[in-house]
């Protein structure tokens, strides 16, 4: 799929280049995608850059405010200094990506599953440095969703009950079909729904699914729970599906 970014050029290289931006700076009809009811969707640039190469790929519901500010700081600085469109994209997908706390609670929970020895590496923290080129990230969402300022979370309304969201999500996980040899890690129920429909229709095989995964973010206050809850059978579906 085609880029976005020479669409909103202008709009990123209008912002500050200094100081903290704030949602009154980037959630602006500026870069307005769509908008459905109390939902609007917004360009962030660095889920539009694919690693073809990886073998695992985590997927969460759509990139937050965090995510969608790093991004778009990212791509200015990289516009400014003349690089490459796909240099670009590429920078903002490896600084953006889980960004925060949700990057810390990832690497934690994906060590303990033993990924690493799997994939022949030190700490799953290397998939975000060193072994990058193993690791690919997406979103059901592929470009940040807000109800109202708040980061949507996958209910109120839930994807199916929304033309916009189920509509791009459909368009999004296409993606997927590009990685027949990636374990696919979707991140909390929400993602999960969507990707069972996807098993049953014969889209993804499920034996490639972790199922059971929590949702990385802080805000998740039952992330531990359902971690230790499912931690078992997901360890033994990395052993299987790595072996």
């Amino acid at each position: 799929m085609a880029s976005l970014l020479d669409r909103y050029k202008p709009a990123i290289l209008s912002l500050p280049q200094s100081g903290e931006w704030t949602k009154r700076d980037l959630l602006t009809n500026a870069f307005r995608l769509a908008s459905e009811d109390r939902l609007a969707m917004y360009y962030a640039p660095h889920n539009e850059w694919i690693n073809f190469d990886a073998r695992v790929v985590i997927i969460g519901i759509t990139p937050g405010w965090t995510q969608m500010k790093i991004a778009v700081r990212t791509a200015q600085a990289g516009l400014m200094a003349g690089l490459p469109e796909e240099e670009i994209l590429r920078c903002a997908k490896r600084e953006a990506r889980f960004a925060g706390s949700m990057r810390r609670h990832l690497i934690s929970m994906l060590d303990c599953l033993g990924l690493p020895k799997r994939l022949n590496i030190r700490s799953s923290r290397d998939l975000f440095g060193e072994h990058t080129q193993l690791l690919h990230t997406t979103s059901l969402l592929k470009y940040p969703v807000f109800v109202g300022e708040r980061n949507y979370t996958g209910a109120n309304p839930e994807i199916g009950a929304s033309p916009l969201l189920s509509g791009q999500a459909l368009s999004s996980m296409k993606e997927l079909g590009q990685f027949p040899d990636a374990i696919l890690i979707p991140l909390g129920k929400a993602v999960e729904r969507v990707l069972i429909q996807m098993a049953e229709q014969g889209h993804i095989e499920q034996t490639r699914i972790l199922w059971g995964f929590p949702h990385p973010s802080g805000a998740n206050g039952h992330r531990q729970r359902q971690f230790e809850e499912n931690e078992k059978r997901m360890r033994s579906m990395i052993h299987r599906f790595f072996r």
